[in-house]
């Protein structure tokens, strides 16, 4: 019996799966392959390494990568936005991969379609797919992103992402006039969907973790240390990690004066990389492995205050068996019970009680650690969690 034939459009490269959107995009793509065959059309905006090309054409039936020049995204940004649409969607809008997706409608008769954004949903009405059912994967609400960010940002800023908010949102509601189904990473994504949409308009499908790349290790003597990981040129790492720098850390370490404060992740932008002169914050920058610059340390600190849907720095963390600490925002996409899998922290107070006792006590550490790990394992594995997005993409045979 021949393999059913699917389109996966994707808003960026799915490898290598180091950075949130790659990673559901890279898991998906790879459970996908086992039910059908896949057709890849992804949007390049960084060179394309010879091993992404191995990886990804060993996993697809075809495979194209389309470069996006960062000149021609802003002025797709503009003329969408000029003429109603979203500043997103006219940023990810290339006429090249409209013709080469169109094309293969044309040639492979697909079974089902599916997107990795709302930026991307204007694909599947432009490419003709006829009868072939559509998926938008939103992942997150991301409207309501860019309300977060215009409540925390000021003019002209505050204006601009309102704006988008706005477009976004007529986008998302849009989406059920005309595709298969949308879905999103948790139940609290979908309960804001819900919100201005109906109830039960979207499927969840959440994230999962690679539990043996992101293997525990409790031999190894801890610090007291706390790391943040993340990639530091995007709007609410870079609050985060400002924010905790410069209010929660200097009561920590007046504790403890030998404390230390890791910010790990790619592309830090100036005012992180100021922080580097703060007494006691390391900003180590963009590394080939995480996990060394995180063993050690006594806990995972996520302190976000603008972030949406699922973070997959939580899920890593807790794969890792460190004890982790995280603000409301971080944890909400999660089930996990405060107190027995993480700690939960939000003001200033709550911070430094938390760490400061983590750095004080191994066998709390540790007794978190092997909670959070025991919880993403029963949760969070790769190949159960993806399924509801999987079933209706490709129903079971």
């Amino acid at each position: 019996m021949t393999s059913p034939r699917v389109l996966y459009v994707t808003h960026r490269v799915p490898h290598p799966p180091d950075k949130g959107d790659r990673i559901r995009n890279y898991h998906v793509l790879r459970q996908l392959a086992k039910r059908a065959r896949v057709w890849l059309l992804a949007l390049a905006d960084e060179p394309i390494e010879e091993s992404t090309s191995v990886a990804l054409s060993g996993l697809c039936e075809r495979v194209e990568f389309v470069p996006v020049k960062r000149f021609d995204q802003k002025l797709g940004a503009l003329a969408s936005g000029l003429r109603g649409g979203s500043l997103n969607a006219g940023a990810f809008h290339s006429s090249t991969a409209l013709a080469i997706a169109r094309g293969w409608v044309v040639e492979a008769g697909f079974t089902s379609a599916i997107v990795s954004a709302s930026a991307l949903a204007p694909y599947l009405k432009r490419i003709g797919l006829g009868q072939t059912e559509g998926f938008v994967d939103l992942v997150d609400v991301d409207s309501q992103k860019w309300f977060d960010f215009a409540k925390a940002s000021a003019p002209p800023k505050s204006w601009l992402y309102r704006f988008e908010g706005r477009r976004l949102r007529a986008l998302e509601i849009d989406l059920l006039n005309w595709s298969a189904a949308v879905f999103l990473v948790s139940s609290a994504e979908a309960e804001v969907y819900d919100r201005f949409t109906h109830a039960g308009a979207s499927t969840v499908a959440t994230n999962g973790v690679d539990l043996d790349y992101y293997a525990p290790d409790w031999s190894v003597p801890t610090k007291p240390a706390c790391a943040f990981v993340g990639a530091m040129d995007y709007l609410p790492n870079v609050d985060a990690a400002i924010w905790f720098a410069n209010e929660a850390w200097p009561r920590i370490r007046a504790e403890v004066p030998e404390a230390e404060f890791r910010i790990i992740g790619r592309k830090p932008t100036p005012a992180v990389e100021r922080l580097s002169t703060l007494p006691g914050v390391t900003v180590v920058g963009q590394v080939p492995d995480v996990r060394p610059y995180v063993r050690d340390c006594a806990c995972v600190v996520v302190p976000m205050r603008l972030s949406r849907g699922l973070q997959n720095k939580v899920l890593e963390a807790l794969a890792m068996g460190k004890a982790v600490v995280a603000a409301p925002p971080a944890l909400a996409a999660l089930q996990t019970e405060p107190g027995t899998h993480l700690l939960r922290a939000e003001t200033v107070e709550e911070w430094k009680g938390s760490v400061v006792s983590l750095f004080r006590e191994r066998d709390r550490q540790l007794e978190l650690g092997r909670a959070g790990r025991a919880y993403v394992e029963e949760r969070h594995h790769w190949d159960r969690c993806l399924s509801p997005l999987l079933d209706r993409v490709v129903p079971p045979s």
